[in-house]
């Protein structure tokens, strides 16, 4: 059980640009909003309605979004429940797959078919413009690939140039893959799968940070895997806290541009997820978890 109160402090964690937003660090992920698998609806509407609402009364002026979660459902819930929006809240969505009949996960890389999916967020959502979209690159199984990205992001540049996207990022990418679309059209964010156990960008994040360059993890739990550890527990315990609430305080500690998009579908979950924002970790603590990593990659 969490010592850790509400989320009235959730600017405890500070806040981090994303282009000419200024958002605070701790932020909001829908994708658990639709159904199992991130597929159809959720199957308490009400509720996933009333997470939305919470997320935004506690704070957070950032969520994570795509219209292939569902596909199109957390667009369609996060604007039934918060448009019109606040003038502070930035939505940031993706763009690059589509979903199957059977919940298949599959690439919409074409020009024609990245045009589509902005028209769709764009519908779905409710907006004139997106505030920030994510090329997602289709790489192997959640990790990144060597592909060339230059002519998908050039067709993002040019929705940006005719006013239907006011930011670009990418997600999924490499340090190369940041460097080629950097060539085409500026980068707010990196969104990249990084946690605690999983540390293969530790370089990226710091190149990033030295550019002034948003770095935002997915799976930052853990994904589908959750983060098992003994050591994360014992430290947890100590602090009086949750695993999971040490684990996202370690990615605040990590790099100032590290922007948390942890998701849940539950409000209680989101108000401890939040609450990490008062949580403090001192040096034998940070020693403590930084082993996880060299535990992870040793057994590997």
């Amino acid at each position: 059980m969490t010592n850790l109160s509400n989320t009235a402090t959730i600017g405890n964690a500070g806040t981090y640009s994303l282009g000419d937003f200024t958002v605070n660090r701790l932020g909001y992920g829908a994708m658990q909003l639709a159904g199992p698998g991130v597929f159809g609806p959720p199957r308490d509407p009400a509720a996933a309605l009333a997470v939305l609402r919470e997320v935004v009364a506690s704070g957070v002026n950032h969520i994570d979004t795509s219209d292939f979660y569902g596909p199109h459902i957390t667009n369609e819930l996060i604007r039934e429940a918060l448009h019109p929006y606040p003038e502070s809240l930035v939505i940031v969505t993706k763009v690059g797959a589509v979903r199957g009949t059977d919940g298949s996960w599959n690439p919409a890389q074409r020009p024609d078919e990245l045009k589509q999916a902005i028209h769709d967020n764009l519908q779905h959502l409710g907006m004139d413009a997106l505030h920030v979209v994510n090329l997602r690159v289709m790489g192997e199984g959640h990790g990144p690939s060597e592909a060339d990205i230059s002519e998908q992001f050039a067709a993002l540049a040019e929705l940006q140039k005719q006013g239907l996207i006011r930011h670009l990022g990418l997600s999924n990418v490499t340090a190369r893959q940041v460097e080629e679309a950097q060539a085409i059209a500026p980068v707010v964010c990196v969104q990249n799968e990084y946690n605690l156990a999983h540390r293969g960008d530790d370089a990226l994040i710091d190149l990033l940070a030295a550019q002034n360059i948003a770095y935002v993890p997915f799976f930052p739990l853990g994904g589908f895997s959750p983060l098992q550890s003994t050591a994360l527990s014992a430290v947890a315990e100590r602090l009086g806290a949750t695993p999971m609430q040490v684990a996202l305080a370690w990615l605040l500690h990590r790099s100032p541009n590290i922007l948390l998009i942890p998701g849940t579908s539950s409000v209680a979950h989101l108000r401890e997820n939040l609450a990490t924002a008062q949580l403090t970790l001192p040096d034998d603590a940070l020693t403590d978890l930084d082993q996880i990593a060299q535990d992870t990659a040793t057994s590997a």
